[in-house]
């Protein structure tokens, strides 16, 4: 069986087509994405003390968080952070077009340093663990170690009010390795609710607690005074590879179109008159 090739002006006229759907293939692989950073908008440690004498203190305007084990010297430390992710769906939407893009990673870098108050554990090694919070209510307050607050998120606030067990989220189990210094990145699990809240450019709000009966982890808040040491949430996102695709292909199919089409000849225009 003989198959007849098409004309070589045509054939000709396709090799720029052809082309163009190696981009298309190519489009079909996934993109480098966008990165937006946020700090926190609100921020606080809580604690029980020892005796637990102090799980209704509010530490929110403290320059620094912590995270201890239960049964630690100076007591439990959990912290809590808040991000207004407005911002970065709309550098998303601008970038993509609004739904047009997902969200491909997500990672928290936290600074170390060394505990400047007796009320603090001192840093040791062991586990920790971030979860995503479903109640964004809590408030952040105004008290530090030295002056603590009685408004604001505490101890007893965050265990009885706004940890939701069964709704809120694991995001991942961490090491710390007892560093009191350096700069640490975590990438997160992207639960339903944290990608969720990140499309849709709402509050988000994590946990740190211990993950096991060892680590003692004391980091900058944002309230510290060295911008670059305060906590970070990186948001890395990317357009819907079928997007592109999509944008790619209705290019190759207008091109084919265009150049398999017999040309009008020069002057039929004129002829007809």
């Amino acid at each position: 069986m003989t198959v007849n090739e098409p004309p070589m002006r045509i054939r000709n006229s396709l090799r720029p087509a052809v082309a163009l759907l190696g981009i298309t293939l190519t489009a079909s692989l996934p993109v480098r994405g966008a990165v937006v950073n946020l700090n926190p908008t609100a921020d606080a440690f809580v604690t029980t003390g020892p005796a637990n004498n102090l799980a209704t203190n509010n530490y929110g305007g403290a320059g620094a968080l912590a995270v201890s084990a239960a049964g630690s010297s100076q007591g439990e430390f959990q912290s809590v952070m808040r991000f207004d992710t407005s911002g970065a769906k709309s550098s998303f939407d601008s970038l993509y077009g609004a739904g047009l893009w997902s969200v491909q990673s997500v990672t928290l870098q936290l600074s170390a340093a060394a505990p400047n108050n007796a009320i603090f554990n001192a840093n040791n090694a062991g586990s920790f663990e971030l979860t995503w919070m479903q109640n964004d209510g809590w408030t952040e307050g105004t008290g530090n170690p030295n002056t603590p607050g009685t408004g604001g998120i505490t101890y007893s606030a965050l265990q009885s009010t706004f940890i939701n067990p069964g709704v809120d989220e694991a995001l991942g189990t961490f090491s710390h390795d007892g560093s009191s210094s350096g700069t640490f990145i975590y990438t997160l699990s992207p639960s339903s609710g944290l990608v969720t809240d990140l499309l849709a450019g709402d509050l988000v709000s994590l946990r740190l607690s211990a993950a096991d009966t060892t680590v003692s982890y004391f980091f900058d808040s944002r309230s510290f005074g060295t911008a670059a040491d305060r906590p970070l949430l990186s948001i890395t996102a990317a357009p819907e590879p079928g997007t592109v695709s999509l944008l790619v292909l209705g290019g190759l199919l207008y091109t084919i179109r265009e150049r398999t089409q017999p040309r009008r000849r020069r002057g039929a225009i004129h002829d007809a008159a």
